[in-house]
């Protein structure tokens, strides 16, 4: 079984989770740094938008898991701050940064869409490395299985059963995005704003289907919330790739 703490400093406890989201988002930021160069925009303006959306992000993630578990949170509350237990909703922590990222564009004077498609292979790399977080909280796993690749984990209520690795299928997903933008931007990319609405789309399949075999999904009114925000994002991301593709960018 995993151990969740990696190391001890001073007597304080540093989870894997922190320290893999952290990792995450440190090389989200040199990603996009590097990438905004070659979009000039200058590096000092596209920090002051990631030092902004970033924290912005955390607490957009965190409120949405906190949102939809309030039955839990209620009970205690002081669990609440407790980010470093898990539960972080990424929807979240997308709306979140996302928001706080277009209020700075519009400040510094930033193209919104071409600040997201900077940024836009980030977030699939960032996923890819902050699912392993899970692995080591021992949580974000799927339903009971005998498959080869099943993982042991040890659930509350059952004890010691074999589960899918859920975590695992959307951090390979998530891998597989991040081709996907790349090879879409050197080969078919028309305008800007085309590989934040092709991530939206493709991330969301792959997390529509992953979803339906978690079982700490999040709900709202009976129905799998991540599953209905990835159908919204499907066909959001679809329409502005659409319109983007006809030359009709207006933002």
């Amino acid at each position: 079984m995993p151990d969740p703490i990696a190391f001890e400093i001073f007597g304080y406890s540093i989870r894997w989770y922190g320290v893999l989201i952290s990792l995450a988002m440190l090389l989200g930021v040199s990603i996009a740094l590097r990438r905004g160069k070659k979009k000039n925009i200058i590096g000092d303006d596209l920090l002051d938008v990631l030092i902004v959306a970033i924290p912005c992000a955390i607490l957009g993630a965190r409120i949405w898991y906190v949102l939809f578990s309030l039955d839990y949170y209620l009970k205690v509350p002081s669990e609440i701050i407790a980010i470093w237990h898990g539960g972080l909703g990424i929807h979240g922590g997308i709306i979140g940064g996302i928001l706080s990222g277009y209020i700075v564009c519009k400040h510094k004077k930033i193209d919104f869409l071409t600040a997201l498609d900077v940024v836009a292979p980030a977030f699939p790399l960032g996923q890819a490395i902050g699912r392993w977080g899970n692995y080591f909280n021992q949580e974000a796993y799927g339903r009971e299985t005998s498959l080869p690749w099943a993982i042991t984990v040890n659930d509350p209520v059952k004890g010691l059963i074999q589960v899918h690795p859920t975590f695992f299928y959307e951090s390979i997903w998530n891998l597989l995005v991040l081709g996907l933008l790349l090879i879409y931007e050197r080969k078919y990319k028309k305008s800007e704003g085309e590989l934040i609405a092709l991530y939206a789309i493709a991330y969301s399949i792959g997390r529509f289907f992953i979803e339906g075999l978690r079982t700490d999904s999040l709900y709202f009114m009976g129905l799998r919330t991540a599953q209905l925000v990835s159908i919204g994002a499907i066909i959001i991301g679809a329409l502005l790739l659409a319109r983007l593709r006809k030359g009709t960018k207006k933002m």
